[in-house]
């Protein structure tokens, strides 16, 4: 049975990766057929961690590393799976290099780490996700946006 997605300001603390795909795997149960999920955060903060768990809810079996130098990973499930790091993106104008346009119209889910390197090119519904690290006390928190 399909939820909502949870409203802008849940807080989720996770202190194992294991947490952290559990949230993912509850958030990704939510998500429309066709999804583009912004993940904000510092290094270190989680976000590869996450998109191992959506992975693992869509029945990706792959291992799911972060895909910094290639800039875009797709994987095959129960539904697509797309993995976007742009850290190395230096405007919105080079993403469109990329065919990010062709990813938006696609079904399945756009998990985009760095995503504020878009601009404005994200679309109005996507959801947006911030992590931390709180390195003092030995977790990691995703925040709803």
């Amino acid at each position: 049975m399909k939820t909502d997605f949870p409203v802008a300001g849940t807080l989720y603390e996770t202190k194992t990766p294991e947490e952290t795909w559990a949230v993912a795997e509850q958030l990704a149960a939510c998500l429309p057929v066709r999804a583009v999920l912004a993940l904000h955060g510092e290094l270190g903060a989680g976000k590869t961690c996450f998109v191992q768990g959506l992975a693992r809810a869509l029945g990706i079996l792959r291992p799911i590393t972060s895909p910094t130098f290639t800039l875009v990973q797709e994987y095959r499930g129960s539904r697509r799976l797309v993995h976007m790091d742009l850290y190395r993106i230096g405007s919105p104008d080079e993403l469109l290099h990329l065919g990010f346009e062709d990813y938006l119209q696609e079904d399945g889910v756009l998990a985009i780490e760095w995503a504020e390197r878009a601009g404005d090119l994200l679309p109005p519904d996507t959801r947006h996700l911030y992590f931390a690290l709180q390195a003092d006390q030995g977790r990691h928190t995703i925040r709803i946006g």
